[in-house]
């Protein structure tokens, strides 16, 4: 009898961040069902957080650093010196004898997948190794190499011909925006990874005060201040005609999420705060009728999902303009402000439940062609 497919998923799992937290859960959710024999191991910065929080969905889960610790051990940032540094350590690992026995293990896997999210581009250069040990682990076991739901803009400079490189050695090239298919060969453009983990179990549905208003401001990779950001959102919820007891803070990423709701709580009296952990727990507060302000991308996926309108915010152009738009092109019904100009009251509502059918369909097409 031949034994299970062993697989190797990689993965920016344990800051936490929302977006990324759900994605992995819903590729080892989907393992789970068609995989569970499988010896699943999913490689990330963070492995004991991440296996705190996703080790219950896949019975044989398990969590490690390696590839991610090879990205950090090379000489420099510069793209081409890591990943010419990755690629030698796993062909030859006393190049990185810290790491030699994950190496070897990766080795023996039968299927490599890099899944979806923004992780891999200009903004962390080093991180282009993680698509240079895939590639050079597959090629060692001779196990096949795919990649789902990237978004790969803004490029480093000069690295775009090492990332087509990198790409024609994966099986699978799936991205989730047009600017992420310009630098490659004819990927598949199926959109974020997580159109394919959408379901009711993630939203709030038995609390009472689900606010009307819902927020997430963001203090990490902007372009503009916090105090300003904060601003804006004052200016705007009283352009809206908002009431404070009408508004709930969403918490993406820990602390980096609170910073703005800090400098505006006392004039908010009576918001609501939902803190991370308890977003994972009960869901999301999102539903339709409500109107959100978010810089997110990931909650602005999950809130037109849900049917809520909304108004993203562009908080950088060169990374974030694209992510949002990305899912106003496909359908979620939300206006983007950029340059924290104030936007009028939002009331197109999210994604049709018949755009967000096609974008689910695509994306177990994609899981079919790779797990069968």
């Amino acid at each position: 009898m031949k034994n299970p497919p062993r697989i190797y998923l990689v993965a920016t799992t344990g800051h936490p961040n929302y977006g990324d937290e759900l994605i992995a859960a819903a590729w080892l959710k989907h393992l789970a069902k068609v995989a569970p024999h499988s010896e699943v191991w999913l490689d990330s910065p963070n492995p004991g957080p991440s296996s705190v929080g996703l080790s219950h969905l896949h019975p044989n889960v398990k969590f490690t650093d390696t590839f991610w610790r090879l990205c950090w051990e090379a000489p420099g940032d510069e793209p081409w010196s890591v990943a010419a540094f990755v690629q030698h350590a796993i062909h030859n690992p006393g190049l990185a004898p810290r790491w030699v026995a994950g190496i070897e293990l990766a080795s023996q896997m039968d299927l490599f997948h890099v899944i979806g999210g923004g992780f891999i581009n200009g903004i962390w250069p080093r991180h282009i190794g993680l698509l240079a040990a895939t590639a050079a682990a597959a090629h060692r076991s001779g196990g096949r190499a795919v990649m789902t739901g990237q978004g790969l803009s803004p490029i480093a400079e000069g690295a775009e011909p090492l990332l087509r490189s990198l790409a024609e050695q994966f099986e699978v090239v799936d991205v989730r925006d047009e600017a992420s298919a310009s630098l490659l060969i004819e990927p598949s453009v199926t959109g974020d990874d997580m159109f394919f983990g959408v379901e009711p179990g993630l939203f709030r549905t038995d609390d009472d005060d689900i606010r009307d208003v819902v927020v997430c401001m963001q203090s990490d990779l902007l372009d503009e201040s916090v105090p300003a950001l904060a601003g804006f959102l004052l200016d705007t919820l009283r352009e809206w005609r908002v009431k404070p007891e009408q508004v709930a803070f969403v918490e993406g990423i820990p602390r980096a999420d609170r910073e703005v709701f800090s400098l505006v709580e006392h004039d908010l009296p009576g918001a609501r705060f939902h803190a991370f952990d308890e977003i994972m727990r009960d869901g999301l507060p999102a539903k339709p009728g409500q109107r959100w302000l978010s810089t997110r991308f990931h909650l602005h996926l999950m809130a037109a999902a849900a049917g809520a309108s909304g108004v993203a915010v562009s908080i950088n152009s060169g990374y974030y303009t694209n992510k949002h738009r990305s899912l106003i092109d496909r359908g979620s019904g939300w206006e983007l402000s950029e340059g924290l100009r104030i936007p009028p009251s939002p009331s197109a509502g999210g994604f049709s439940s018949a755009a967000l059918r096609e974008l689910q369909q695509r994306k177990a097409a994609l899981a079919k062609a790779i797990y069968g």
